[in-house]
């Protein structure tokens, strides 16, 4: 059975409900998913799993949230060159610049990038389902 590691950061509640859709979609493919907030994950839990989705919503000037995801996942990224990850978060103002940004760092780090989604917001229904589709991505 994989075992898929949902790492995430949120601040108003978005990308944590996120989250937890997207391990809806991991358990709904019959493998094991583990919800861990940011700074409860490092390189030394990456063994544990076949599998990665990092959520993390927008933040300032579309970036990524710097004082403990940003730390965590500089310290991660270099240690998953061609292992599937997933990247998805929320946003509320501009477009999500952010996570195109982020995908390209994650391509340009060797990382295999099963695909992201965003929300702005609150997942709606659209981002609902795609959350639960990456998750089936990922244990698949």
């Amino acid at each position: 059975m994989k075992n898929v590691a949902i790492v995430y950061w949120s601040g108003t509640g978005n990308t944590e409900a996120m989250a937890q859709l997207v391990a809806e979609g991991v358990r709904g493919k019959g493998a094991h998913a583990e919800l861990i907030c940011a700074s409860d994950f490092g390189p030394n839990r990456l063994d544990a799993f076949d599998a990665y989705a990092f959520g993390c919503p927008a933040m300032g000037d579309e970036e990524l949230e710097d004082s403990e995801f940003l730390p965590m996942y500089d310290e991660v990224e270099p240690l998953l060159a061609g292992k599937p990850v997933a990247l998805f978060g929320s946003y509320d103002w501009n477009d999500g610049e952010w996570m195109e940004l982020w995908e390209d760092r994650a391509v340009s780090a060797g990382l295999e990038l099963v695909d992201s989604v965003i929300a702005k917001d609150y997942p709606d229904d659209e981002a609902t389902s795609e959350c639960v589709r990456l998750g089936a991505l990922l244990a698949a």
